[in-house]
């Protein structure tokens, strides 16, 4: 059998706050998006970019980090899976695809509260981060 590498790695500033709920058996689940942006100049030498947009999904006490640390425009690094999962909306059946992060790093100063140091800080979930698609709190 061959091996596979679902890893996905990213640098961005976060696009809302994350929304932190809880699954009717207590787990913890946060939900927020990153964006990302490239530049380039075009044939004509004007300057371009594009951003693109991620659906960040973090569990457990991680989730909870996020919750209370992460804001709106801050700069982090995560490292995560990609996942995709369906759910019915309205008798319509749709498709998401999604960041599950495993850990992440603020690179923001300011991303630490409560007068902390300047570093970055660094936040991993423990290695059991899948939860089943009947915990889904969305």
């Amino acid at each position: 059998m061959s091996k596979s590498l679902n890893k996905v790695m990213l640098i961005g500033n976060l696009g809302k706050d994350p929304e932190l709920k809880y699954t009717p058996s207590g787990i913890a689940v946060a939900t927020f998006s990153i964006a990302t942006s490239e530049s380039w100049k075009d044939q004509d030498g004007n300057q371009q970019e594009k951003t693109e947009w991620h659906n960040i999904v973090v569990w457990r006490k991680l989730a909870e980090i996020a919750g209370e640390y992460l804001k709106k425009g801050k700069k982090i690094y995560l490292e995560g899976k990609l996942q995709t999962r369906n759910y019915e909306k309205d008798g319509v059946k749709r498709y998401i695809t999604e960041i599950v992060a495993d850990s992440f790093i603020m690179l923001d100063s300011a991303g630490k509260q409560n007068g902390g140091s300047a570093d970055a800080e660094t936040f991993s979930a423990p290695v059991d981060t899948a939860a089943k698609d009947d915990d889904l709190p969305f």
